[in-house]
């Protein structure tokens, strides 16, 4: 890999995949303003491909399908990023599309968007679990922008103006730490040449420290949503736990992959589902923003076995608190862990956005590397470690079920 510092100071991270024979480019833009109404950087993701100075939206669909370009944005909590792929040929315009979307965006329509946006958030919300876990993340990180979930997108929607949305994108694009990195087949002089000449209006914004801190769970606290006509409870139990940055972020992927990302050999799988039949769908998860991060555990189950999950879930938690793990099944995390990450990381584009993810975070575009060592060095103690740490009574429990059921907790 190579780091290039293009004209307008914005770092370009390239990978050379050689005898491939499509581009991949992810262009990422940090978001350094708190929204102040949920829903508007929401609305911005949406409108950027709704036409530009010189493209339609039906001008601009049309092109991109013509050469086979794929070219989107998506919008997460800590950034918005752009996703360019195309055959190599096709690089210069790819770019060229890229730098118009992102420049000349004339966010048109906007007043169709949050009629459609209003729907299918309301069609959504009809889900049992998309409810309960609205529920979950909005008391989680209550007062704080990545608690803007659905339900509180539609309590800000009516009250966001083209202007709110106008100044997000001006933002963005003037105030932004950004990062760009490229994966392909390529001769990196003619690439970076290619980049400085279509995003040389595009100025990198220096890292700002942003002062949002997303406030602590002093005390358990538990959420009840009830919904009669739901077939299934949904259950989520969640803590804060130290996010990437932190020395303890390898021996949290390696527990929870242990617990309940790992499939079939899951404990959480192999304990309340195979043996104890609780639910079909039961996992945990490790989720990472810049300025938090999660540990939960899921279960959906039938209403009547609620007491009977959460008391499942507190008796894995504490094995893994109160009894070493054995060599064998740290060793076998490890792998799992290790190996699903060469699974998600095949393609140019994989690639491209784990880069480019790194460098927006200040990791460095060869973490992944670095990331295998610290997996690597997870002992036993580790593991017994951090779960005694991070694993405590000040927890979110969101539980959906009909209303009879609810009364218990």
């Amino acid at each position: 890999m190579e780091k290039i510092i293009l004209n307008n100071n914005i770092p370009l991270v390239l990978k050379e995949n050689t005898n491939t024979p499509r581009h991949a480019l992810c262009f990422y833009f940090k978001i350094t303003e708190p929204e102040k109404k949920a829903g508007v950087y929401t609305l911005l993701n949406r409108l950027f491909l709704q036409g530009t100075k010189k493209r339609s939206a039906q001008v601009l669909a049309q092109e991109l399908d013509e050469n086979a370009i794929d070219c989107y944005s998506e919008m997460k909590q800590d950034f918005i990023r752009f996703k360019l792929q195309c055959l190599n040929e096709d690089f210069e315009k790819g770019l060229e599309i890229l730098s118009d979307i992102i420049q000349n965006s004339t966010l048109e329509d906007f007043e169709k968007e949050v009629i459609k946006l209003k729907g299918e958030i309301q069609a959504e919300l009809d889900e049992p679990k998309t409810l309960a876990m609205n529920a979950f993340y909005s008391t989680v990180f209550k007062n704080h922008p990545y608690g803007h979930t659905y339900t509180n997108i539609l309590r800000d929607i009516d009250s966001i103006t083209i202007e709110d949305v106008k100044n997000a994108y001006k933002s963005l694009l003037e105030k932004s730490p950004k990062v760009i990195s490229l994966v392909g087949d390529f001769h990196s002089e003619d690439t970076a040449g290619l980049l400085n000449k279509y995003f040389e209006n595009i100025q990198n914004c220096a890292e700002t420290e942003i002062s949002n801190s997303v406030e602590d769970i002093e005390k358990a606290q538990t959420v009840k949503v009830a919904k009669d006509d739901a077939s299934q409870a949904q259950i989520i139990q969640g803590w804060r736990v130290p996010t990437i940055f932190d020395k303890d972020y390898a021996p949290i992927m390696v527990m929870n992959t242990m617990l309940g990302s790992s499939g079939l050999s899951s404990r959480l799988f192999l304990e309340l589902r195979d043996k104890k039949g609780l639910a079909y769908v039961v996992r945990s998860t490790y989720e990472i923003y810049d300025n938090a991060a999660l540990f939960n555990v899921y279960i959906a189950t039938e209403p009547k076995n609620i007491k009977t999950s959460l008391e499942g879930f507190k008796v894995e938690l504490d094995k893994v608190k109160q009894i070493p793990v054995t060599e064998a099944e740290l060793e076998n995390a490890k792998n799992n862990l290790l190996g699903k990450r060469q699974f998600f990381t095949e393609t140019n584009l994989q690639q491209a956005s784990l880069i480019a993810y790194y460098e927006d975070k200040g990791l460095g575009s060869d973490f992944e590397r670095k990331f295998v060592d610290m997996v690597n060095s997870v002992t036993v103690e580790d593991i017994q470690r951090v779960a005694n740490t991070y694993i405590t009574d000040r927890y979110v429990l969101a539980v959906l079920a009909p209303q009879q059921f609810l009364k218990e907790l």
